[in-house]
C-alpha cells in the first residue's frame, strides 16, 4: 500500500451530497465546495421499507406512543428537522462503513484508531435514530449500503476522510445552531464538537505518515 501522498487525489463530495439530495433535497450542507449539480441516488431497492419522516397517515402527532401535545424537547418543534437527521443518520452510517474498510487495509499503527472512529460514528448514527424515535414514534430505517470500498493510496484517503469529518462537524454545528428544539440542538452540538475530535485523529494519523 502506498504511503507518500506522490499522487494527491481532488476531494469529491458527491458520494455525501447524494446522501443529502436524498433526504433533505433542499439544503446545502456542503456550500462552496461542491459541483452545483449532482445527480440524485438512486431509490431503494423494490420491496425495500420506506421511511416515516411525517406520522402515519390519519394519525395525529399527539396520539403517538408517549408523545405530547407540544412537549418541550424533541417533539412538535423538532419535526421541521426530521430531514436533517435523517441525512447526518446515513452520512454517519456510511461513514462508518467506510472506517470498518479502512480498519482492514490500514497500516497496522492506524488499524485502532480506524476501528475507533467507525464504533464513533456507528454511535453517533444510534444517537440520532434515538431522536427520530423520541420526534416521531416511528424506528428510522436505514438504507442498505452496497458495493466496495477501496483505498488506492493511504495518505490522499486520511486527506479525504479528514475533510469529511470536518465538514460533518461545520454541518452539525450549524444545524444545531438553527433548530428551535431545544434538546436537539445541544444533540448536534454534541455530535458537532465529536466530528471535530475525529478530525483531529485523522490529521494526527496523516502527520505520522508522512
Amino acid at each position: 500500500m502506498e504511503q507518500t501522498i506522490h499522487t494527491p487525489e481532488t476531494y469529491d463530495f458527491r458520494k455525501y451530497d447524494q446522501i443529502w439530495r436524498r433526504v433533505a433535497p433542499n439544503l446545502e450542507p456542503y456550500p462552496d465546495l461542491r459541483e452545483p449539480a449532482v445527480p440524485a441516488m438512486a431509490p431503494l431497492a423494490s420491496g425495500a421499507a420506506p421511511r416515516a419522516s411525517q406520522p402515519p397517515a390519519g394519525e395525529d402527532l399527539e396520539h403517538l406512543p408517549g408523545a405530547e401535545e407540544n412537549p418541550c424537547c424533541m417533539g412538535t418543534m423538532a419535526q421541521e428537522e426530521l430531514g436533517v437527521i435523517e441525512g447526518f443518520i446515513e452520512v454517519e452510517l456510511a461513514d462508518r462503513r467506510t472506517y470498518q474498510a479502512f480498519a482492514r487495509r490500514a497500516p497496522a499503527f492506524a488499524r485502532g484508531t480506524m476501528r475507533d472512529l467507525a464504533n464513533a460514528s456507528g454511535a453517533a448514527a444510534r444517537r440520532l435514530m434515538t431522536a427520530y424515535y423520541l420526534i416521531t414514534g416511528n424506528c428510522y430505517r436505514p438504507a442498505v449500503a452496497s458495493g466496495r470500498i477501496s483505498i488506492d493510496s493511504w495518505c490522499p484517503a486520511l486527506r479525504e476522510r479528514y475533510h469529511v469529518e470536518a465538514c460533518n462537524g461545520m454541518n452539525y454545528l450549524r444545524a444545531g445552531e438553527e433548530t428551535t428544539d431545544p434538546c436537539l440542538g445541544r444533540l448536534l452540538k454534541e455530535l458537532g464538537e465529536e466530528s471535530y475530535r475525529q478530525a483531529d485523529q485523522l490529521m494526527a494519523l496523516l502527520e505520522r505518515a508522512l
